[in-house]
């Protein structure tokens, strides 16, 4: 005899046949379709998490699904960008990254979690925050040319503070001592702020930083900046000229970018960087980025590419002449 099945039983079969293919049938649907995940690698609260956050609110309101910021800060940004390079490559984990982890912590991170070539994907540059060289008002440099030749003519080098070990205002001045013989010497801090405090004071002559937390001490004149090592002059700063202005060929900035594990859909990759684009020439997007004293920047996934193997090279060359490492 054949086993009996209820009519109540086989509707409840079939509801839940359909749900299943309704289930199926979304999933394979136009991305997004679900919430997406977007690392933010450095602690909240900070310039990088709040562009993060920028964009992932824009990215919400374009699309429709929500685009959930989540902080895995730790080790010079390693753990978070850590963590995309190791999601499936469905376009629901993404991740903000800066320089470091996408560059620079390739020579300094001994051994790296993942290589930044290979195991991402790069999806759109969001823009920079320059590098800043200011000194002590009672140094006698108003250039960096004078800062320089201060420093060769001192008996003991010249101190510059920075915000830590193997951060880009390290690099930077370490690449400004190699590439000009300035006699400096890097003294490392543990953030922007108390760097450049000791600045302010006199401890030290000279700090080197990201310029966003320099801007109201420069603009009150208790810093005098000397360069902003960007192509093109700082918005905030017009009347700084560039390094390059002034016949040092430098240029640091903290970048940050959209990435994706490697593998990621082509068309997940185009459409983010048109609407990414898109925001970032805006000006809605201008106006929040700038800000939060980031320049605003545009480009194609492969000049993002670029970007990260070029800068990856040049801070690469730095770290290995003054022989910098993380322990």
């Amino acid at each position: 005899m054949k086993p009996y099945a209820s009519p109540r039983a086989c509707a409840t079969l079939a509801a839940l046949i359909l749900a299943l293919q309704g289930a199926a049938a979304q999933a394979d649907g136009p991305w997004p379709n679900k919430p997406v995940r977007v690392i933010m690698p450095f602690a909240a609260g900070g310039s990088s998490d709040l562009v993060g956050r920028q964009v992932a609110q824009s990215l919400s309101a374009h699309y429709g699904q929500q685009f959930v910021a989540e902080n895995r800060a730790g080790a010079g940004g390693n753990i978070g960008v850590d963590a995309v390079a190791k999601s499936a490559p469905d376009g629901y984990t993404l991740g903000i990254g800066t320089s470091g982890p996408l560059a620079n912590n390739k020579s300094l991170y001994h051994p790296m979690p993942f290589d930044a070539e290979k195991d991402l994907t790069p999806i759109a540059l969001v823009g920079e925050i320059p590098v800043v060289i200011a000194v002590n008002p009672a140094v006698k440099a108003n250039t960096l040319a004078e800062f320089v030749a201060l420093s060769k003519s001192s008996a003991n080098a010249v101190t510059v503070s920075n915000p830590g070990n193997g951060t880009i205002g390290h690099l930077a001045t370490e690449y400004l001592s190699i590439h000009t013989g300035a006699k400096l010497q890097p003294v490392p801090y543990k953030g922007d702020s108390p760097a450049m405090v000791d600045a302010m004071s006199g401890s030290v002559s000279a700090v080197v930083a990201p310029v966003t937390s320099l801007i109201p001490n420069i603009q009150a004149n208790k810093l005098r900046a000397l360069a902003v090592m960007s192509k093109t002059r700082f918005p905030g700063l017009p009347d700084v000229p560039t390094a390059n202005e002034q016949g040092v060929k430098l240029e640091a900035t903290v970048w940050s970018a959209m990435v994706g594990p490697a593998g990621l859909p082509k068309s997940v990759v185009s459409s983010l960087n048109a609407e990414i684009n898109k925001y970032t020439a805006s000006p809605e997007g201008k106006a929040k980025l700038n800000s939060l004293g980031m320049v605003p920047l545009s480009g194609t996934p492969e000049q993002l590419r670029e970007l990260m193997r070029n800068e990856a090279t040049k801070w690469q060359e730095v770290v290995k002449s003054a022989r910098i490492s993380i322990e």
